[in-house]
């Protein structure tokens, strides 16, 4: 049930620039939301009429630090924290750097978990706020060539459901929202694990065609907007929200009621691996 109560929020969200952040945003902005979001480089967005932008890296605590305390000048208050930068990464696990695993951990998690921790003291303060974590279906599975990515949101996910009871006594809410595919330009920005002729692992290079293509035709990221709206105004918000097609949705589902052998093989069956 959404709230009565439709005050004005003050939002900050990771990863604004671009993808389900920029729409988010300016979907929140055009509801009355006081909106902040954060891109790594500021200078290549020097007309951007959506919403503020600030220069933040989730990967730098000082860039973290000056960016809540502008918000919090401005506005003495920040209400609602959207964890949605983050970074893919693709590949046979024999076959990803374990640096290229350390950066996706270090953004998708860490940077998270950064940001949460530089707002919770105002949040406490004024006894109220929201944290949003955008993590990803394929987080409640290990995906083939996405394993790593899915233990990243995966990590995510299970952060959340241990904050929630940490901060429940501050009034501060944590909620997991996970999309499935949708229409971004995530691909563009993924580190992949080079397509290699010689590989044992040649299901990789259709793989990875797949998941490239499935992006390219997802559906609108507007959904997951309308969803980040919907959650803002709920009373007391459960731990773990989809956002996805039917069959994304569903396949949460099998994960949870299949013995894990058929589960397996009916991934197993839709990569072609068996």
């Amino acid at each position: 049930m959404i709230s009565s109560s439709m005050e004005k929020k003050v939002v900050l969200i990771t990863g604004g620039s671009s993808g389900i952040g920029k729409t988010t945003g300016a979907y929140l902005a055009s509801k009355g939301m006081k909106v902040y979001g954060t891109t790594r480089n500021l200078g290549t967005h020097t007309s951007f009429p959506d919403f503020t932008l600030l220069e933040l890296d989730v990967n730098k605590a000082e860039t973290i630090e000056k960016a809540v305390a502008h918000i919090i000048a401005e506005q003495g208050r920040l209400d609602v924290l959207i964890n949605n930068a983050g970074v893919g990464i693709t590949g046979p696990i024999e076959e990803t750097p374990i640096d290229e695993i350390n950066k996706a951990f270090n953004t998708n998690l860490n940077g998270p978990i950064r940001m949460i921790q530089a707002v919770l003291p105002q949040m406490r303060e004024q006894g109220s706020g929201l944290i949003i974590n955008i993590t990803y279906i394929a987080g409640y599975m290990g995906l083939p060539f996405r394993g790593i990515y899915s233990a990243t949101k995966g990590s995510l996910e299970l952060v959340t459901e241990a904050l929630r009871m940490e901060t429940k006594s501050f009034g501060i809410e944590l909620v997991n929202l996970a999309p499935g595919d949708f229409a971004t330009n995530i691909a563009s920005g993924r580190y992949h694990a080079p397509v290699l002729d010689d590989s044992p692992y040649r299901a990789y290079g259709k793989t990875l065609k797949n998941i490239n293509d499935d992006v390219d035709a997802a559906q609108d990221p507007i959904l997951v907007a309308e969803k980040i709206f919907a959650i803002i105004y709920r009373r007391n918000p459960k731990g773990h929200f989809l956002v996805g097609t039917f069959m994304q949705r569903l396949s949460v589902f099998f994960k949870r009621i299949l013995p894990a052998k058929t589960f397996e093989k009916l991934l197993l069956n839709h990569y072609k691996l068996s």
